[in-house]
């Protein structure tokens, strides 16, 4: 238990002491870059999902004909 203990310490120590924080502007900016490429790669997921999707079932249709 007391390593465990001992490891919290440390890791707010570190957090604390040796961690480079970036400022507020920085991290807002940092959000919305981490926003728009989400939105982009849900897009494009969402894109090539439709796609696949209408192979199949062109696919099944072709087939039982």
């Amino acid at each position: 238990m007391a390593g465990i203990v001992n490891y919290i310490k440390e890791s707010f120590g570190e957090l604390k002491n040796n961690v480079t924080w970036p400022t507020w502007a920085e991290a807002q900016s940092l959000t919305v870059l981490v926003a728009v490429f989400s939105i982009i790669f849900s897009l494009a997921i969402w894109g090539v999902d439709t796609v696949f999707s209408k192979v199949i079932e062109a696919y099944f249709q072709w087939i039982n004909g």
